[in-house]
């Protein structure tokens, strides 16, 4: 009997791709699925932490796949970089070191390097298999590795953290869901070693989870990260190919003067084309405006 899990030709065989579709599966988002027409499987690989999966699809590009759950397409990517880098980047009055943990496809830190101050960042992920899977496959994302100010460490970031202080103007930690790997990152004792490592006035963005599915978690990370920092907010963006379509941001700063929903600095027009995609200074802001449903439960009084 043919298996038609395999597609294309390519050899490789993966259990959520089978009829020529990928499908997404988590018990982190029970009763739904998120499904992918496939060209052809690219990559398939079990790395010492994690499911390893990339395949070129029919209408999003390559798509990277860890553990079940898509990370990362090219077509629409850029939304979720651009989000998570830019407004704590713009928020920043001058953010000259910068460091990433997690994001081994590279694409924060080719956002963060758009970013004419930015002296050094620094990008800590777990996982070398990633960093070297998107280096191949997805080297649109990648293409930050080769910066001059890039600095890349293989390791495991909150142990990273334990070891700095008063070091970074903003940390971006772009993990995938807590589940695995990435759960220590979603706690307290994460929050307030980030907290450590922050200069004064230093900011934190961080993904944030679905406000669809995820809203009881969400006002958890927010409710202990407003014991830690003075300023916690919640944003979002939009993104086709995560659960929902959409996912946000925690973001927090140490200084009580932050206003997140404003941008500190501004691209002109004309750079916030050349530079970015989904990014610009109305969305910035726009992308703190919640829904009733959302806001009533993360939000305090305003």
């Amino acid at each position: 009997m043919e298996d038609k899990s395999v597609v294309k030709n390519s050899g490789l065989v993966h259990p959520n791709i089978s009829d020529g579709w990928f499908y997404e599966t988590s018990t982190f988002w029970p009763g739904q699925k998120m499904a992918l027409e496939v060209q052809e499987i690219l990559h398939v690989e079990k790395s010492k932490f994690q499911d390893v999966l990339v395949f070129s699809s029919k209408t999003y590009g390559n798509v990277l796949v860890l553990d079940g759950a898509i990370q990362a397409t090219e077509r629409d990517e850029f939304s979720y970089q651009e989000m998570i880098t830019h407004i704590p980047m713009n928020s920043h009055p001058n953010p000259k070191r910068v460091l990433v943990i997690g994001g081994g496809d590279g694409g924060v830190l080719r956002e963060v390097l758009k970013h004419e101050c930015v002296e050094e960042a620094v990008l800590c992920d777990i996982d070398e298999a990633v960093i070297r899977v998107s280096k191949k496959y997805l080297p649109g994302m990648a293409i930050g590795f080769e910066h001059p100010k890039a600095t890349v460490i293989v390791g495991d970031g909150l142990e990273y953290m334990r070891t700095r202080e008063n070091c970074f103007d903003v940390i971006i930690t772009d993990s995938s869901d807590p589940v695995g790997p990435a759960e220590s990152l979603f706690g307290p004792e994460y929050y307030t070693l980030m907290h450590k490592a922050l200069r004064e006035g230093g900011i934190t963005s961080a993904q944030g989870e679905c406000q669809w599915l995820h809203t009881s978690f969400i006002k958890t990370v927010l409710d202990f990260s407003r014991n830690i920092f003075p300023v916690s907010e919640y944003a979002f963006t939009t993104i086709p190919t995560y659960p929902s379509g959409q996912i946000g941001f925690i973001l927090c700063s140490k200084s009580q003067e932050t206003n997140f929903k404003e941008p500190l600095r501004r691209w002109s027009p004309e750079q916030e084309l050349k530079l970015c995609k989904y990014y610009n200074h109305k969305i910035h802001s726009a992308g703190f405006v919640l829904p009733n449903f959302t806001r009533s439960v993360l939000m305090k009084s305003d």
